[in-house]
């Protein structure tokens, strides 16, 4: 059964992280929080943006890089980064992997990505664009995650209405 890890190192925007959260309880993820934090758990934007759903996040901070990978020694780590050499849909997500994304203003530090550079992926974008918003990003690769281990916890919205188109 996928339990798939969401990792955000030292986020900035409380709504991004919101919002984040609010994705990992809908997909049956856990959110790690690398310090330090842009904003305080408690602030209301946060809660807004996550909506309900905070309470039931399961969630997890460090103090800093060192002490998530002390807690966490050997995980496959996936980093979304715009520097990866391949496309987020060309590699295959183990169902307890890690997957990574940096601080809005400026990503995974480099000398991180440069320790990983066979799991660093990256979402496609057109021309000069710099980056996608945080929380688009974490959904999009989430979701391919989930998708590649056959949602195999979640219960699929279509299944619900064939259920009841057969009743």
């Amino acid at each position: 059964m996928a339990k798939l890890n969401i990792v955000l190192y030292e986020p900035e925007i409380p709504a991004n992280t919101g919002n984040i959260g609010r994705t990992c309880v809908a997909a049956g993820a856990k959110l790690h929080l690398i310090e330090p934090l842009g904003f305080r758990l408690d602030e209301k934007s946060i809660k807004r943006a996550g909506m309900d759903y905070w309470k039931d996040l399961e969630v997890e901070t460090y103090v800093n890089w060192q002490d998530f990978c002390g807690k966490h020694p050997g995980v496959k780590i996936y980093m979304a980064t715009t520097k990866g050499r391949q496309v987020y849909t060309e590699v295959s997500y183990e169902p307890d992997c890690f997957l990574m994304f940096g601080k809005e203003s400026g990503g995974i530090p480099e000398e991180i990505l440069k320790e990983h550079p066979d799991t660093c992926v990256r979402i496609p974008m057109l021309g000069e664009t710099r980056s996608l918003n945080l929380a688009n990003s974490v959904a999009i690769v989430l979701y391919e995650a989930l998708r590649q281990n056959h949602f195999d916890h979640m219960k699929m919205q279509g299944e619900l209405h064939r259920l009841s188109w057969d009743a």
